[in-house]
């Protein structure tokens, strides 16, 4: 499937700021102070180690977090930048005419999510976390015909918020708890 049609361009949906920001400040916060109280409690995990550890899993995170959802006259496609290997992260298309329903599942959490089946009983979860995500699935509807009206997100944008302020409570908790552990005097 190609990103543009011949005359119609492709609708881009990227995973929304609002979780984007929450999800990379609450890495941040949880694990930013450890290489800090690992050299304060002489653990016996080197710091940079864990440095190293931090940066890894943050660019992990990142590339998590750059999915994307292009929807053109074609079909529809899940896929990452091209720096974000494939085994990491793999993507997936759809062409509209393979498009047999969209089921609604039950999460364990009770939450309910979503997966296009395919014709030939494929499923293929249907992206929720994205911006715009009214807009994606009224595009939905309009190219398969599948009635789209009880289809809503996950998580609404004021768990995210809720979560995003819980974060920046704990990052001035970090904030305190590394400006007493630089205080100590072992850096």
């Amino acid at each position: 499937m190609t990103a543009n049609s011949a005359n119609t361009p492709a609708s881009v949906f990227r995973l929304s700021l609002l979780i984007r920001v929450t999800l990379l400040s609450l890495y941040v916060a949880l694990t930013v102070p450890l290489p800090f109280l690992a050299q304060v409690t002489d653990a016996p995990v080197p710091p940079m180690l864990l440095w190293m550890g931090i940066g890894f899993g943050f660019v992990a995170l990142y590339a998590v977090l750059t999915e994307r959802v292009i929807l053109d006259e074609q079909g529809i496609q899940v896929s990452y930048p091209s720096w974000v290997p494939g085994f990491f992260r793999k993507g997936w298309s759809l062409p509209w005419s393979e498009v047999k329903e969209l089921k609604p599942r039950t999460t364990g959490q009770g939450g309910i999510v979503y997966y296009f089946l395919s014709r030939d009983g494929k499923a293929y979860l249907l992206p929720v976390r994205v911006a715009r995500f009214t807009q994606m699935v009224q595009q939905v509807q309009a190219k398969t015909g599948i009635d789209t009206t009880d289809v809503s997100t996950l998580a609404q944008p004021w768990m995210y918020m809720i979560l995003l302020g819980c974060t920046l409570l704990l990052l001035l908790i970090d904030g305190w708890t590394i400006s007493t552990a630089l205080a100590m005097g072992k850096f």
